[in-house]
């Protein structure tokens, strides 16, 4: 069993890794794994993935922790490194027993689920942890993107030294989809079980237990916490150790979670201080092979631009858990993530390096959570998502040179040039043919910052 559970965990982590990384072909092959988490799943109000988990996990326990979740199967790994190096040096104690931190884990899941109700999405997508794995590895593998970089290495950080030196605490008191989870698992119908009579507390399976829930002294393990990876079966020397149905051995209860102090008390506030700062574009254009041109510059919109398949700005950000798989798909660098401290590392749409292509729908392709509802190109052009404006002090045309550049490149007509009154042809924008491409922005030869530029719809237009 520990076999096929390792098997499968490396089967998820592999592929959720190489979506973050950006691998095209695969996102076809591969994109139902990030629709299988568990958060995501409760985003997109996905009943089918959710009802799957739970029965999955009130028939094996916490298994979904310890195979699925790429961040669960990274703190494995972090763990694994913890005892084999204390076997190199004859240590034989890398984990011990350890009580719950009730305090913490219930105080952080009722803040959780308060600011899931509330929309505060920015500490809802820190916590999550489908989403904190998708930012620690687009954050070292994109490292232009400013704010991911700066959380990817906080999380890493974090969640890193605590698996090394504590294994599952992270799981077990911090992330709130792991204490949902342990609602559920400590009634699970298959457990690990202590047979008392064949243990002979040697401790070999307390001490290699990640989750630290085993109490060898009393024979009892905490259901809640433990993410059945077998380790504690594969160590026991004295077969002591099974798993099968709770009812065969009844004299072994689960330690008692459900009451305590723990859970009313008051979480005290910890906040982690992050510090945001776009990176200018990096990718300088030249014209002729001669003048360098100035990159564009982003702007700061009056209401941002959120994609093709996002019903709207509220919509989106409400089920957005920031996870940066979009952002890694979009093959046009269009999508970013948001510096903006409401919507901290939530994506949204600048066309600084590209445009908005029509044909393309990548990111919602790979978006698990809802925000970005599954279209079809044909769907996309009757996406209405922003509109343009013309900033005639900064238009050439408005000086007499002829441009044209954002009439000849919109994709539906949207805008026209007309004669203005000093004779020249300068741009006119059809607002209600928009779709908020941003075609137009890119293409504008205006440097540092477009004559032409979107700003978003905060009810998109679907025509």
């Amino acid at each position: 069993m520990r076999k096929i559970r390792i098997a499968i965990a490396i089967l998820f982590f592999a592929g959720i890794t190489l979506l973050f990384v950006g691998v095209p072909f695969l996102t076809s092959w591969l994109g139902w794994m990030p629709k299988l988490q568990f958060l995501p799943a409760v985003m997109a109000l996905n009943v089918l993935v959710i009802v799957l988990v739970l029965v999955l996990t009130l028939l094996f326990g916490r298994i979904y922790c310890s195979t699925i979740c790429p961040l669960g199967v990274f703190q494995d790994g972090i763990s694994r490194v913890r005892v084999t190096l204390g076997r190199l040096r004859k240590n034989r104690k890398p984990f011990h027993f350890r009580k719950e931190h009730k305090w913490l884990r219930y105080g952080i899941w009722v803040l959780f689920v308060a600011a899931l109700a509330a929309g505060v999405q920015s500490f809802v997508a820190i916590l999550a942890p489908y989403s904190a794995y998708g930012r620690i590895v687009a954050g070292i593998v994109h490292f232009k993107a400013g704010p991911v970089l700066i959380v990817a290495a906080a999380t890493l950080l974090v969640v890193g030294l605590l698996a090394f030196f504590t294994g599952r605490e992270y799981c077990n008191s911090i992330c709130p989809v792991g204490t949902t989870l342990s609602f559920f698992s400590r009634f699970a119908l298959f457990r690990p079980v202590i047979d008392a009579d064949k243990c002979k507390n040697c401790k070999l399976c307390e001490v290699n237990c990640k989750a630290s829930c085993i109490d060898v002294a009393n024979h009892k393990i905490d259901y809640s916490r433990c993410v059945v990876c077998f380790d504690c079966i594969g160590n026991c020397k004295f077969d002591a150790l099974k798993y099968h149905r709770y009812k065969i051995a009844p004299e072994t209860k689960p330690l008692d979670t459900s009451r305590g102090s723990g859970r009313r008390a008051f979480l005290a506030g910890a906040a982690m201080g992050l510090t945001a700062i776009a990176l200018e574009a990096q990718n300088k254009k030249r014209d002729g092979g001669f003048a360098e041109v100035l990159p564009k510059r982003a702007i700061d919109r009056e209401t941002p631009v959120t994609p093709p398949g996002s019903l709207s700005i509220r919509d989106f950000y409400k089920r957005c858990t920031a996870c940066q798989l979009c952002v890694t798909a979009c093959p046009n660098k269009v999508l970013r993530p948001s510096t903006d401290l409401k919507h901290l590392m939530q994506p949204e749409m600048g066309f600084e390096d590209g445009y908005c292509r029509p044909e393309c729908t990548k990111c919602s392709e790979v978006c698990p959570s809802g925000a970005i509802i599954s279209i079809t190109p044909e769907e996309k052009t009757i996406y209405h998502v922003g509109t343009a404006s013309v900033d005639r002090s900064l238009c050439v045309a408005e000086k007499g040179i002829k441009c044209g550049n954002c009439a000849r490149h919109c994709p539906v007509g949207a805008i026209q040039m007309v004669e203005s009154h000093d004779g020249y042809m300068v741009p006119t924008v059809n607002t209600e043919l928009c779709i908020g491409c941003g075609a137009c922005e890119n293409l504008c030869p205006s440097r540092p910052v477009s004559a032409i530029t979107v700003n978003g719809r905060h009810d998109h237009i679907i025509s």
